[in-house]
Formats: structure tokens, sequence, C-alpha cells
């Protein structure tokens, strides 16, 4: 898809989510009482709203998200001292991987493993009329698509330069269409971010949560390791797909679209800077 077609697309999702009806919600006992046709179709526009409410978040910010964004622009830069340092480090390691390792993080972060992992949550939540699996899925489908057109929007604007390039890491070439320039941000990641803290949210056990953050984490690492990737671009990419779930999450919440929907326990996220650290740390 190319950069002028993913910017019409995400145009034409803001302009079909505000005239969207708001949905009334839908008892779960009210369920059985109606068809799969109506359920996909109230799921659809409770997804396509969830999308618009994505994309214009930043119109809504108020002081304490500035903040929040201030921080994660100034923890990116100053990971752009070390990204020479940490690609070196991994590179080097990359042949003491497991094989099943790296091909479980290629095929992990992949848009058909992602999206087929997405559409089948949902409608098996749809067929079983299982409203916590439908929302389930109704949000990992409106991330996932939210952050996939993001990033193949930022990957040909940014044009930045891929590690194996050996060009550097501040070689940038927008709209090049070379694949050797479209480092950031990193698609696997995104999608694998995404779909993990999505995932997570739909549970309590904090041991369950921290074993789907660590498999979400396998395709970021591996980028890593096959210096397809930055640091910089990884962080940054996992910093975008979890402000991208938690505003569709707090969209579905606050609406009350799916009111017998298990109540998600938050996550605070810190995101800590300072004199040879940074990174990101999530309390549950």
């Amino acid at each position: 898809m190319t950069p002028l077609k993913t910017t019409f697309t995400i145009i034409l999702v803001c302009f079909l989510s505000i005239f969207c009806k708001a949905q009334t919600p839908i008892p779960s006992q009210t369920q059985d009482t109606l068809s799969i046709l109506k359920l996909a179709v109230y799921d659809t526009k409770v997804m396509l709203k969830g999308i618009g409410h994505a994309y214009t978040g930043p119109l809504r910010w108020k002081k304490d998200d500035w903040i929040v964004a201030g921080t994660i622009a100034g923890g990116t830069a100053l990971l752009y001292f070390v990204d020479d340092d940490v690609n070196s480090f991994f590179t080097k390691r990359s042949d003491d991987l497991p094989g099943v390792l790296d091909e479980a993080g290629e095929r992990g972060g992949s848009p058909q493993v992602i999206y087929g992992l997405t559409a089948g949550t949902y409608l098996f939540g749809l067929f079983t009329k299982n409203q916590k699996v439908r929302r389930a899925g109704a949000l990992m489908t409106s991330s996932a698509v939210t952050a996939g057109l993001l990033q193949t929007l930022l990957k040909a604007s940014v044009g930045r330069s891929r590690p194996k390039n050996g060009e550097g890491k501040f070689a940038f070439n927008p709209y090049s269409g070379m694949p050797g320039f479209r480092s950031f941000p990193s698609g696997h990641t995104i999608l694998s971010v995404t779909m993990a803290h999505a995932i997570a949210k739909q549970f309590d056990n904090t041991w369950v949560k921290v074993g789907v953050y660590a498999l979400g984490s396998i395709a970021p690492l591996q980028r890593l390791w096959g210096g397809a990737h930055w640091l910089t671009d990884v962080a940054l990419s996992a910093a975008l797909s979890i402000v991208i779930v938690d505003s569709i999450d707090n969209y579905m919440n606050k609406s009350n679209v799916y009111p017998d929907g298990t109540k998600k326990n938050k996550i605070t996220w810190n995101f800590n800077v300072g004199l040879g650290r940074a990174g990101i740390s999530g309390t549950f």
C-alpha cells in the first residue's frame, strides 16, 4: 500500500468513525436473541470508532499526555547515542541465536500471523456469541489495523536506512521505495507488541501477563539480531503500540460498548530515562 493510499485510508476510517452512530450497549443476556450478522455490524462500528479514536487521540491530549509524549521523544533521542553499540552487540551474537527462536521472531511478527490471530479470535467470539471473546477480538483487530496502517505510512515517509545497509543511523531517503530505507518503524515490533499488549489486557494474573509480553518480545529482539532495525526503531515502535492499544481500550471502557465485559486492570507505564539508562517499565 502506497503512502498516499494509506493516508487516504486513515482519513476515511476517521471520517466513517465520526458518522457511525453511538453504540447502544448490548447486554450479554440479549446476545442469544440477535443474529450473527447484527452482532458483526455492531462490532464493526465499534472497531471503526476505536480506530478513529486512536488516530484523533492527540486532539484530546491533556497536559499529562503531552508530558508522556515528550518523555518518549526524549528517551528515543537519548537511545540514538547507543544505536551503534547496541546494533554491534546484537549482530555479533546473531549466530548464537537458536534457529527456532529466529524463525519464531520472523514469523511471529508477520502480518499474516498477526491478522490471522486477530481474525480467528474475533470470529470465534462472534460465532459462539461470547461477548468477552468478541471484545478481545475487536480490541485486537482494531489495534492491529490502526498500527498496521500507521507503520506503512511512516516507513515510506521517514525512509530511515536499515543497519545492514552500512550507511549509518543518520541516513534517510524518504519515499525512495527501496526496502533498505524502511527501518522506522519496525513493522514486526509494532504488530507483535500491539498483539501482546491487547492479549495481556484480557488476563488478571500477573505471571500470565509476563508470559504474554515475553512472547511478544521475541520478534523485536529478532529484528535487532538480524540487523533489520536500530534500537530506536524498536523502542519507539513498541511505545506507539502501547499508546494505540490503550487508546482503543479506553474508548471501549468509557463508551461501555461491551457492558458485561471483564474490567481490565490498568497498567501504569513509566518511562525511565537517566544517565546510562533508558527504558519502559510497567506496574500491574
